[in-house]
């Protein structure tokens, strides 16, 4: 409906009928005339969500290394050669 002043008064208009405004296609890419929406997040944000999607903390193995750790077990010739191989491979 065109209301012009106070007594020109326009019926209803069609589905198909001349709307007002630039037609579809002449705006130039890339170009919008809405602002865009744009998130920030916090580094203590990044850091939560890192720490949400680590693995639980498996208390009895935790204490089974301490206690290996303190009875002088833990580390072992072949243990200390497994950690430098993967240290290699990943650095080569």
């Amino acid at each position: 409906m065109y209301i012009q002043g106070t007594s020109i008064v326009h019926s209803a208009q069609g589905i198909n009928a001349p709307h007002r405004g630039t037609a579809a296609g002449t705006t130039t890419a890339g170009t919008s005339t809405y602002g865009t929406d744009q998130v920030d997040i916090s580094p203590q944000a990044e850091f939560l969500s890192l720490a949400h999607s680590l693995p639980e903390i498996r208390a009895d193995r935790v204490a089974d290394i301490r206690a290996q750790i303190a009875n002088g077990s833990y580390d072992t010739e072949e243990k200390l050669n497994v950690a430098l191989d993967r240290l290699l491979d990943e650095l080569a």
